[in-house]
């Protein structure tokens, strides 16, 4: 595009089994998240795109079809930077598998947003994800596909081969 930063584009799908649409959740930067451990409300996390291990990121470029703020994948192998870090906001204790949340940026203080613009060509069809400045029914989002570990127990065992 003419305009941004000219990272990778983020872009949303109607298909919710989409291959490349998966993400992992991980800890930041200067944390681990271990497998299996429930995701608090409130935690700040990354988020890696599974087929590029590029994170979740934003910053104060303008998007370039609402005007909203970008929203890009940036970083090597799950390595970035502070701009890669999100709060998850939900209404429990934990993220729940049925919950829809909400991720608010931690730098720039934006919530993840999709509110339906429609790229063309070479990605045509393709939603533009970005930042939006205020929480409102575009920044809800729920997990649909993927491997939710439900953690043991008793820590001491476990049912892995």
């Amino acid at each position: 595009f003419p305009t941004g930063s000219g990272q990778q584009s983020v872009t949303g799908v109607e298909a919710s089994d989409d291959a490349n649409s998966y993400w992992r959740i991980r800890g930041k930067s200067d944390s681990s998240c271990q497998r299996g451990t429930p995701v608090k409300c409130g935690q700040a996390l990354r988020l890696t795109h599974v087929n590029t291990g590029k994170n979740l990121h934003t910053h104060h470029f303008p998007s370039p079809l609402s005007n909203n703020q970008e929203v890009s994948a940036f970083g090597d192998d799950g390595e970035g930077d502070d701009l890669d870090i999100w709060i998850v906001q939900c209404s429990g204790t934990y993220w729940e598998r049925e919950d829809a949340v909400r991720f608010k940026h931690v730098g720039t203080e934006v919530f993840l947003s999709i509110t339906g613009e429609q790229y063309g060509h070479p990605i045509r069809g393709q939603r533009e994800v970005h930042g939006m400045p205020t929480a409102n029914h575009h920044n809800y989002w729920k997990a649909m596909e993927g491997v939710f570990i439900k953690p043991s127990m008793d820590p001491t065992k476990h049912d892995e081969l």
